[in-house]
């Protein structure tokens, strides 16, 4: 159960980065905030993508990791966006 936790931590904060990557300018936001919609964005992502078909693989599944990382941008977007934060 711990393990569980932190993975989804990690993985959480390395989603969160990437979706602060592919989106344009600076988004002015805490590690904290980006991590919790990292988690939140991975765990849409791997709902939306399990629910839209996706079977699973052996190994790394790389289709709910990148829904994941859309989900997460869009998220950071809405965040930007409710707390009037600029995104320069």
């Amino acid at each position: 159960m711990l393990t569980t936790v932190l993975s989804a931590i990690v993985l959480g904060a390395v989603i969160g980065g990437l979706a602060r990557l592919v989106l344009p300018g600076r988004q002015t936001i805490s590690l904290l905030v980006t991590v919790i919609l990292g988690v939140l964005g991975s765990l849409a992502g791997s709902w939306l993508a399990y629910r839209f078909g996706y079977s699973g693989a052996d190994g790394f599944e790389w289709t709910p990791f990148f829904v994941g990382v859309a989900v997460a941008a869009g998220l950071i977007v809405l965040y930007g966006a409710l707390t009037g934060r600029r995104q320069i």
